[in-house]
């Protein structure tokens, strides 16, 4: 059984409803499809997050860039 949800809108989400509702959706099919894509956005989000902390970073090469920084600056002290 589907539940009922009442939000309360301002001028921006009244904007956006009739944005999305011109096609002649509804305010509920197009409210249900906004929600569906954003939850599908966070999803594919968090997934190419997880991918990039899994992407292996190397060998390191025996470079201390903030030593390097700190040398290149001592000019400007």
């Amino acid at each position: 059984m589907a539940d009922t949800v009442t939000i309360r809108t301002d001028s921006e989400t009244e904007h956006a409803l009739d944005v999305l509702t011109r096609d002649g959706s509804s305010r509920s099919v197009a409210i249900r499809a906004a929600v569906l894509e954003a939850a599908l956005r966070k999803e594919r989000a968090a997934a190419l997050r997880r991918a990039v902390l899994r992407m292996p970073l190397g060998e390191p090469d025996g470079i201390d860039i903030a030593a390097e920084l700190s040398r290149s600056r001592e000019d400007e002290r």
